[in-house]
């Protein structure tokens, strides 16, 4: 595991209205990141009825979800969390990478910021300890990027 870390951001959140799109499958992960994501939104100054949570069955649901979000235009980011965990068979591979794909191509299309907190691990001891164990909350890392993007596209010019 890399000990890289960036540099935290003092982005505030105060007037931004998130989008947070979770998915159901794996929901004992899912809701951990969820709680990550949230929480630091709130800390950020983002007021708790200014985030908006959708609920999707699976990973590979969140790309659709996020795209309506965005096509709406009243949400100045948005963030996925969900956890894709390594089976016996090829399902993971597909569902992982069109997910990954899906968010992206939502975030450049629609030009919306997008926190990327979706776990793709090994095992589920891993996105456990990912979910708010020895690893942190990607949830939380996902929601914060969201919010310096969103400030940065601000600053640039082409923000919502």
């Amino acid at each position: 595991m890399s000990t890289f870390k960036p540099v935290p951001s003092a982005v505030g959140g105060a007037g931004r209205r998130i989008g947070v799109v979770a998915s159901r499958f794996n929901a004992g992960v899912v809701e951990r990141l969820l709680e990550g994501a949230c929480e630091a939104l709130f800390r950020c100054g983002v007021e708790r009825s200014d985030v908006e949570v959708v609920w999707v069955p699976g990973a590979w649901e969140i790309p659709l979800a996020l795209d309506a979000l965005a096509a709406r235009g009243d949400r100045h980011a948005l963030v996925a969390v969900g956890a894709v965990i390594r089976g016996e068979t090829a399902h993971f591979e597909h569902v992982a990478g069109q997910c990954s794909r899906g968010i992206a191509e939502v975030g450049l299309r629609r030009r919306v910021p997008i926190g990327f907190g979706v776990l793709t691990c090994e095992t589920l001891e891993q996105a456990l300890a990912r979910a708010g164990g020895a690893a942190g909350n990607k949830g939380e890392d996902a929601a914060l990027a969201a919010l310096e993007m969103a400030a940065l596209l601000e600053r640039i010019g082409t923000g919502t």
